[in-house]
């Protein structure tokens, strides 16, 4: 018999406790496993709906402009030059940043104007692949068509002019087909014609010209104005700005969840502790002539104090093993439950089961410090006299 045989028999001795403890120790780091799975997983599919809703960084070209005023009356901007940013060249080096990974789309721009049915309307061309990532909050009535003559009306233009989908519109003395009306989104965009930017630049003789390009990203791991100073050294001729109110409020709400399930995730252990030092502190009151028994035969402090932690770390691994097992399948059955099963990123890691059981044994030894001390201080005459 030994300081590792005497442990494993001392669990066997107590069967019926050492299973309840497992279990429930086990649930807790189930519990622990799963909430750290999911919050990964609701915090990536939350930033990725998040990264494409919306554009949070504005990018449009220096204009030399200066403000009139006169008597306390603002007279608006005199615009000395208009000036254009280059298409190809501006995509490109946007995408070439060090953080391009966390931009999710780049729709870029022009804006014109043209009367139609009498009316002075406001154009804009777009990439309607990027722009509707980014504008995916819109609800539109009609089929898309992402074609050379396809055109979106927003809801006030087609009140104003009496067009629905499927009519047609002349514009720059050009026929072009209504794909679609974009419902009431209360912002510019309810004033406006959109269409396909290639065709409405070579409509207008404004071959790979844009007046600006909106930035979907949210960095997750550095900070907006990285993002944004990266940017601006690909291209200082433009002026560049981050939406940080947007940026914010989306960080937040992702660090909201992981914040979330750190917090339950602590308590959890905390109790699971807890009970581990509870149920070896009343191992130590129980097996006192044993203890006693054991220290005159020989054993010292030390042995006595590894008794008591290994037989922790016994349960610590037990649990740890039907945690981490439990925890992934929980987490997978909870994301199924809350339909997010694309791009959840939970895998059945060896490396990390590995690291969760040594974590978890390593608490239960934590735990058992102090029985396990009081244990080493018990001498063959406290024993004696407990009899």
């Amino acid at each position: 018999m030994n300081i590792l045989s005497i442990p494993i028999k001392n669990l066997k001795v107590k069967f019926f406790k050492t299973i309840l403890l497992v279990i429930v120790f086990s649930i807790g780091i189930t519990s622990v496993v799963g909430l750290q799975k999911i919050s990964k997983s609701v915090s990536k599919a939350l930033e990725e709906k998040m990264n494409r809703f919306g554009a949070n960084i504005l990018i449009y070209p220096k204009n030399e402009e200066l403000q009139i005023s006169y008597g306390g009356i603002q007279l608006g901007n005199l615009s000395y030059e208009v000036r254009y940013l280059d298409e190809g060249e501006t995509d490109s080096k946007i995408r070439s940043i060090e953080f391009d990974e966390n931009i999710s789309a780049v729709a870029p721009k022009l804006l014109k104007s043209a009367v139609i049915d009498g009316r002075k309307l406001g154009i804009v061309g777009v990439k309607w692949d990027e722009e509707l990532k980014i504008k995916n909050y819109w609800n539109i009535t009609g089929d898309v068509k992402r074609t050379e003559n396809g055109l979106l009306l927003g809801s006030s233009v087609a009140k104003v002019i009496d067009k629905k989908t499927g009519d047609t519109l002349t514009i720059f003395g050009e026929e072009m087909e209504v794909s679609g009306i974009i419902s009431e989104t209360g912002s510019d965009e309810d004033n406006l014609i959109f269409m396909n930017l290639s065709k409405l630049q070579e409509m207008t003789g404004s071959a790979d010209k844009i007046n600006f390009v909106e930035v979907s990203a949210l960095c997750s791991g550095c900070p907006i104005e990285d993002i944004v100073g990266q940017i601006k050294g690909n291209l200082p001729g433009a002026e560049i700005t981050a939406v940080q109110k947007m940026v914010k409020q989306r960080m937040s709400a992702v660090n909201f969840v992981n914040k979330l399930a750190f917090i339950l995730s602590s308590v959890i252990v905390f109790t699971a502790c807890f009970m581990i030092a509870i149920f070896m502190y009343s191992s130590v009151n129980e097996r006192k002539k044993e203890i006693g028994i054991l220290r005159s035969i020989g054993y010292s402090k030390i042995n006595i104090f590894s008794i008591f932690t290994f037989e922790s770390v016994i349960v610590g691994i037990l649990s740890g093993v039907l945690g981490y097992a439990g925890g992934y399948f929980l987490s997978i059955e909870l994301l199924r439950i809350m339909d997010i099963t694309e791009n959840t990123g939970i895998v059945f890691n060896m490396g990390e089961g590995l690291l969760t059981i040594s974590l978890v044994a390593l608490l239960a030894a934590l735990s058992s410090t102090f029985p396990s001390l009081k244990a080493a201080r018990i001498t063959p005459v406290e024993a004696l006299i407990s009899l």
